[in-house]
């Protein structure tokens, strides 16, 4: 029995890992930085912006991204983290800034690739200050370009 809790402790602690590992800004961007993004449609490029807007979604963004930084104050790790936690923190960040935007996020020892499509040319120009913005990063590759709605 002692051996056993541990096993479905971490178990179960695996599983919900795998299952978060989307790292997009929005359920139609591409779900790899090696695939291209198509432009939105009007309706869902509408329907993502009023989400990312409003102030509550804002809010638990920046909460994560705080608690994600104070996490790793507290453990001394202030510039080293998790390829997974830098392609969070950055999602979020972008997510909560870029309204409308369809970008992935891909991190590999430190380095991040941002790919996918924002609706201007305004927007593009923010994704690398953005995203360095967050602590851990070595460099952003920004592959990101501007796409706007179809109608």
């Amino acid at each position: 029995m002692k051996k056993f809790i541990p096993l479905l402790i971490s178990g179960l602690l695996t599983i919900g890992t795998l299952g978060c590992t989307s790292a997009s800004t929005n359920t139609n961007a591409p779900d790899a930085t090696n695939k291209s993004a198509q432009a939105p449609d009007k309706q869902t490029s509408q329907q993502a912006q009023n989400d990312a807007m409003g102030d509550t979604r804002k809010n638990q963004l920046n909460s994560d991204i705080r608690s994600r930084e104070q996490r790793n104050d507290a453990a001394g790790a202030t510039t080293l983290k998790a390829d997974g936690d830098l392609e969070s923190e950055i999602r979020s960040k972008l997510e909560a800034n870029l309204p409308a935007s369809q970008l992935t996020v891909d991190a590999k020892d430190g380095v991040v690739t941002i790919t996918g499509t924002v609706p201007t040319q305004e927007q593009l120009s923010r994704v690398k200050p953005l995203a360095m913005e967050i602590k851990g990063a070595k460099s952003i590759v920004d592959k990101a370009t501007v796409a706007t709605a179809k109608k």
